[in-house]
């Protein structure tokens, strides 16, 4: 019913090498970065920050979309406007995350399975009214001694894949992320391994769940070394291996991947975007994109620090990282220029 509504949406998502702003944290997880910085953990001080991105000037220049949380779709400026509206009127298509986290998967220790399908069909009809065009959800893979498992990796892969269906029924596009964690002391070419399967076991579960894949967009992790391996490959590197994973599991129908940060300094990041870009952009047949949170707002946050007074010196902060990725995404990002302009 909505097929030609999703697949323009999700075209617009990855279009004009611009990528999406991930401002969805939970309040607990907003709270723990508010508390690093002895802000205010509010309502309050949570609506002022997300004010503060929402209202940035020029961010639409290269930010497409923009991830919302619950409590944020809802609320509307200090001047009574919608922030909702206040995203769309600048051109910056507004989307929903619909996870209710990642829960222990029962026998299987040290894994975790999303979840949040119950009742989802109905806060995805909520969400649509409220003006979201698309959602997100995230499921996570760890990889240890032993781990993961095939459970882990099947158990995910069917709630994404029921989540993305729900969401294609209700015209919201499927942002579909499946993140491999950086966490722990496994080598790059160990990520590769886990990162094929669990994205070859997503494709296999959207397939079954008659997901149209046109209208999703991929956001997964980059194929990394674990934060804590000795041998920490080049950027280059990265973004080789990256691309052969995802050329041997992505299929050529989806329109965009847009990476998650998941962890890599706002530098890093750019960098690694920037050099898939550089190299591939031409070669493979899906957007090479960006959905990140930390690796854009992180230097923002930090110079808002919750005072009032700091809201422009944050907002360029913002619009300066913002404006990274999308440099990122044309293959011209320079980690020089970056540092001299960050300031």
């Amino acid at each position: 019913m909505y097929k030609q509504q999703l697949i323009e949406t999700a075209n617009s998502l990855v279009a004009a090498d611009k990528g999406l702003l991930a401002m969805d944290e939970s309040t607990p997880t907003c709270h723990k970065r508010f508390e690093k910085l002895g802000i205010p953990q509010t309502q309050e001080y949570r609506f002022a920050y997300r004010e503060l991105i929402a209202t940035t000037p020029g961010l639409n220049e290269s930010i497409s979309g923009a991830i919302l949380y619950d409590e944020t779709i809802r609320q509307q400026t200090s001047k009574g406007i919608p922030l909702v509206s206040v995203l769309m009127n600048c051109g910056i298509i507004p989307g929903i995350k619909v996870d209710a986290g990642a829960k222990a998967l029962a026998g299987h220790p040290g894994e975790k399975v999303t979840e949040g399908l119950d009742g989802l069909r109905d806060r995805l009809t909520e969400y649509a009214q409220l003006g979201a065009q698309f959602a997100k959800w995230r499921a996570v893979i760890t990889i240890g001694a032993g781990l993961p498992t095939p459970g882990c990796y099947a158990a995910n892969a069917h709630a994404l894949a029921r989540y993305a269906a729900l969401c294609q029924e209700a015209g919201l596009v499927p942002i579909v992320e499946p993140e491999v964690l950086m966490d722990g002391e496994h080598t790059l070419d160990r990520c590769f391994e886990v990162t094929e399967e669990a994205i070859r076991n997503v494709f296999q579960q959207l397939y079954q769940q008659r997901v149209l894949l046109e209208g999703i967009i991929l956001k997964p992790n980059m194929v990394l070394p674990g934060l804590d391996c000795p041998t920490q490959e080049s950027v280059e590197e990265v973004a080789d291996a990256t691309i052969e994973c995802f050329q041997r599991a992505v299929p050529a129908a989806v329109p965009g991947v847009a990476f998650l940060s998941g962890g890599q300094s706002s530098e890093l990041a750019s960098a690694r975007l920037n050099a898939m870009n550089a190299k591939y952009k031409s070669k493979v047949p899906w957007a090479l994109a960006f959905s990140f949170a930390r690796a854009i707002q992180q230097p923002a946050m930090e110079l808002w620090a919750g005072n009032a007074e700091n809201t422009q010196a944050a907002q360029k902060a913002l619009y300066h990282r913002a404006k990274c990725n999308r440099d990122a995404r044309q293959g011209k990002y320079d980690s020089e220029s970056d540092a001299n302009n960050g300031s």
